[in-house]
């Protein structure tokens, strides 16, 4: 007598939210593939029969976002569509014990530490001899290396460490081996990531550690680009930028989030800093790394905000002149300081305010790209759409920033090539080229 076997189960992972999130994915994917599961990131043909749900909890879009995957993929379970679905990440962390109640077609929910719990409902370890290695779910050109988790500052609006917890820096030596692992599978570009990078190794070495880091990381074989995100301002390890300035694999990129452009904003923002003390270190950036290109990000209708206070934040941005910039608008987050102040900014008056800022900032990129017409830049290609190729400058990262737009006479190009684009042509956010 026959007996029908179990079918064998088939995961797949979404994620939501940002790279951090991606990075997590990656080494969960890693891990279920290291135990003999067969799982995919967010495979096209969508044939699994057990759904993961990497989730995001930072601000209230990306939370309904999650929230609105989380639901669809219930619904597929209650049709018969899928057997089992898992929830994981910044939400699941955040509000798990009301999601529970909400959403009972989950399975389970799990923290963003509760991975080894996770991988037992697949009856798989964690397996530590994986650890420093990750399937990548980007091109392999180019990947995140998440080099400290957590944070330990006290901004008012922030969510971030009641899901993360405290800062914790990975060593410079699993870091070095993370690195020499995907530059051994192809990678040659690396974007250091963190909830704050600029606090790196305050924790494990007794000193912010950057620098270092970025030298150790420089040295390994096949990495020809090096960018960092998430720099706090306050308290900056200014011998970054020695080492930005000395070391030809190091980006002239800097991804600096401010937050706003007012003093007494600032202050309320628990930020530690002032407008007058961020126009000095972006001064002192640009004296030590001229060429450097710098983003930041900024949040419009923080309580309390008045039209003052724009003006100040507008006029710092004209001043500023950022290479690159995004704008948010507040999102007012329980269990934050901020949570007990109103919300007092109407959310029309919060979008007015953050278009204004896009719109002073449009003016800018275009003509801080006009300035580049005629020159020639080194370009990584990252994809190709229709006849066209599409790469970045040094100047640029993935997905958020600038993109290389280069004529359809390159057909000989691949993907995770590095080539010579003379700049021809230019709009706000994109530049046109061909290779030379």
């Amino acid at each position: 007598m026959k007996t029908k076997g179990r079918k064998k189960d088939k995961v797949n992972i979404v994620t939501l939210g940002c790279s951090k999130n991606l990075v997590d994915s990656e080494v969960m994917l890693t891990q279920l593939r290291g135990n003999k599961v067969n799982a995919s990131h967010e495979a096209e043909n969508d044939d699994a029969n057990v759904i993961i749900v990497n989730t995001c909890g930072f601000i209230d879009n990306a939370k309904q976002e999650s929230i609105d995957t989380i639901l669809r993929y219930a619904d597929a379970k209650e049709e018969g569509l899928i057997d089992k679905l898992y929830v994981t990440g910044c939400l699941s962390q955040r509000y798990k014990d009301d999601l529970e109640k909400e959403i009972p077609l989950v399975d389970a929910f799990f923290g963003t530490m509760e991975l080894p719990m996770l991988l037992k409902k697949f009856k798989a370890d964690y397996k530590h001899e994986l650890v420093g290695e990750r399937i990548l779910t980007t091109s392999n050109h180019y990947a995140y290396v998440k080099i400290a988790e957590g944070c330990d500052r006290p901004c008012s609006f922030c969510a971030i460490p009641i899901m993360r917890g405290k800062h914790v820096s990975k060593t410079i030596e699993q870091l070095v081996t993370e690195a020499k692992n995907l530059a051994k599978n192809g990678t040659k570009e690396l974007l250091l990531i963190a909830q704050d990078s600029t606090y790196y190794g305050l924790d494990i070495y007794g000193k912010r550690n950057l620098a270092d880091l970025l030298r150790h990381l420089s040295d390994v074989e096949g990495i020809e680009w090096i960018r960092l995100h998430y720099a706090f301002p306050t308290g900056f390890p200014l011998d970054v930028l020695d080492v930005m300035a000395e070391r030809d694999n190091i980006c002239n990129y800097l991804d600096m989030p401010l937050q706003h452009g007012s003093t007494r904003i600032l202050k309320h923002m628990r930020r530690g800093t002032t407008r007058e003390k961020q126009e000095e270190l972006i001064q002192t950036i640009r004296e030590k790394v001229p060429e450097i290109a710098l983003r930041t990000t900024l949040i419009a209708g923080y309580p309390g905000e008045t039209q003052e206070d724009f003006d100040e934040m507008l006029g710092f941005v004209e001043r500023s002149r950022f290479d690159r910039l995004g704008i948010f608008t507040y999102s007012h987050e329980e269990n934050t300081h901020a949570y007990n102040f109103t919300d007092d900014v109407p959310q029309q008056v919060k979008q007015e305010r953050a278009n204004a800022v896009m719109e002073v900032q449009e003016k800018i990129s275009y003509e801080l790209n006009e300035e580049k017409i005629g020159k020639t830049f080194k370009v990584l290609i990252d994809r190709k759409e229709g006849g066209q190729f599409i790469g970045r400058t040094e100047f640029d990262s993935p997905e958020v920033d600038n993109e290389v737009i280069i004529e359809e006479q390159s057909k000989h190009l691949r993907l995770g090539d590095f080539v010579n684009v003379k700049i021809n042509d230019a709009t706000e956010f994109d530049l046109y080229g061909e290779v030379i």
